[in-house]
């Protein structure tokens, strides 16, 4: 299964999640992919994927996380022993999003979003400083990411997997040309276009 987690303020219209479920669709493997709209709060976000990935096997389970979605992931992959693919992931949310406590909207919808003081905190609770087995991470970064440090993510994934790209953005618009090599570290056999 692929648990995809989206970043912050964002959701499943993102279009990286939108290109993996669409050729997860075209393999004919829906029912293997999940991507759920995540809560406000970290902790809240963080029992929601362990739920969706309760009951499947480690081995069996990868989870790509975008921006905010990485940091969780990294959280996840650790604490269930999994795969974790990560686009652009956040390193150090604490001090990223202290200046976006307030309310806001998300970005694909005008869905009110409110980021709360507490949830810096629940932010901090998932911090894993250094990752215990890097065969298990696949990183994308790319140096022109305008919001996050790339140098930040290289040295918190050393030993990793790694696919730096040179420009693009935060939300690497080039990311249909790195969707087979995800999938592939996902374990989807026909992860080529």
């Amino acid at each position: 299964m692929i648990l995809y987690l989206h970043g912050f303020r964002s959701s499943p219209l993102s279009m990286k999640a939108r290109l993996m479920a669409g050729r997860m669709d075209a393999l004919g493997l829906s029912a293997q992919w999940r991507c759920p709209q995540l809560p406000a709060s970290p902790k809240l976000a963080i029992e929601l994927a362990l739920a969706l990935a309760a009951a499947v096997p480690a081995d069996e389970l990868c989870i790509v996380g975008s921006s905010l979605g990485g940091y969780y992931a990294t959280w996840l992959a650790e604490r269930l022993a999994c795969r974790a693919v990560l686009l652009n992931p956040a390193i150090k949310p604490l001090q990223d999003l202290d200046k976006h406590v307030g309310v806001t909207t998300q970005f694909h919808s005008d869905a009110p979003f409110e980021f709360k003081r507490e949830y810096i905190d629940e932010l901090r609770a998932l911090a894993v400083p250094r990752i215990t087995e890097p065969q298990r991470y696949f990183l994308i970064a790319a140096t022109g990411d305008a919001v996050l440090d790339y140098r930040d993510m290289v040295a918190h994934y050393a030993g990793a997997r790694q696919q730096v790209i040179q420009g693009s953005d935060h939300g690497i618009a080039e990311f249909a040309d790195y969707l087979a090599p995800v999938l592939a570290f996902c374990g989807v056999a026909d992860g080529a276009r």
